[in-house]
């Protein structure tokens, strides 16, 4: 078992260093790195899928390569702009918004900053990760909308599911789901309610990727596979579920190895041309050495596994 603890080049979620556990299995290597405020039943569901990931492998493949977008975290205009030119061809981006202690003047000039870099045939869409109330997203969707030259699509722009499904009813914008799937007790209601127009998917979350295919085909809406801030390892369990997804309408949000300083693997999930090539991910010896995390740091996270594997059950040798 390794813990690493990666510096991220921007304040992202609230993090300035992204922390996780990575481990061999049969099938190959696997990560485990729920959010530090992620209570044991739920951070079972990651463990889960690093399960799947060591120790049964992935679905078949459909497709080579996944087209990813850029993730813009809720930085400044300029920040924005070069972070959008320096994506290596993607031509979607997903901009964070409803940023506490940001004003709608900063989002504007974000999505404003991230047109003039994308240019008109770009595509851009926005994350609000559930921070407004209903009458809140109404107003500043259509404001933002106009700002970046038509919106996407918004993720989760309301944190209810019946928030979802009236918003979707009053504005020109489509609606995607993330938190209403993967942290819900029921993700079926999305559709029951018909909350959404497009699901975001993401492995770790759910449970792994075969959990993810069968929900896909129960939701039955078009899909979006997106990363949990994972390293280049989590990173490829996203991009075994795109790559088996028998649709992919749109641009996939597994291109944040970006927001690493430096990743777990010398060759990280990178896109070339907008796209990131669907392979398996070895972390180098040397990279885990130079990126692994504090002693005290390292014996919460291998605690912390102990007793996620022992409460749902799953045997991890390593541990």
């Amino acid at each position: 078992m390794h813990v690493y603890s990666a510096a991220l080049k921007l304040r992202f979620r609230g993090l300035t260093v992204r922390q996780g556990v990575l481990f061999e299995g049969p099938a190959g290597w696997a990560e485990f790195a729920p959010f530090v405020e992620y209570g044991d039943d739920e951070a079972a569901n990651w463990l889960r899928a690093a399960h799947e990931a060591a120790f049964l492998g992935f679905p078949q493949p459909v497709r080579t390569h996944v087209p990813v977008n850029v993730t813009i975290p809720a930085t400044d205009a300029e920040r924005a702009f070069d972070l959008v030119r320096a994506s290596n061809g993607c031509t979607t981006a997903k901009v964070k918004v409803a940023e506490k202690g940001q004003t709608l003047s900063d989002e504007v000039a974000r999505l404003e900053a991230v047109r003039a870099a994308l240019g008109p045939s770009g595509k851009i869409r926005v994350d609000a990760n559930g921070g407004w109330d209903l009458e809140t997203a109404r107003a500043r969707l259509a404001v933002l909308d106009r700002a970046a030259g038509g919106l996407e699509y918004a993720e989760q722009p309301c944190a209810q599911v019946e928030e979802l499904a009236q918003l979707r009813r009053t504005v020109n914008v489509l609606i995607a789901a993330d938190e209403s799937i993967r942290r819900a007790e029921d993700p079926l209601r999305v559709a029951e309610l018909e909350a959404a127009d497009v699901m975001v998917v993401k492995v770790a979350p759910l449970g792994g990727v075969r959990r993810c295919l069968e929900l896909v085909e129960q939701i039955g809406l078009p899909v979006v596979v997106s990363s949990a801030l994972d390293s280049s390892v989590g990173l490829s369990a996203g991009l075994a579920l795109a790559a088996a997804l028998p649709e992919l309408p749109f641009a996939c949000g597994l291109a944040t190895s970006q927001l690493f300083v430096s990743d777990v693997t010398p060759e990280p999930l990178l896109p070339v041309d907008g796209q990131i090539a669907v392979r398996p991910v070895v972390p180098e010896p040397g990279r885990l050495a130079a990126l692994a995390a504090p002693e005290a740091d390292a014996q919460w996270w291998r605690e912390r596994t102990r007793r996620v594997a022992a409460r749902a059950g799953i045997e991890l040798p390593v541990v």
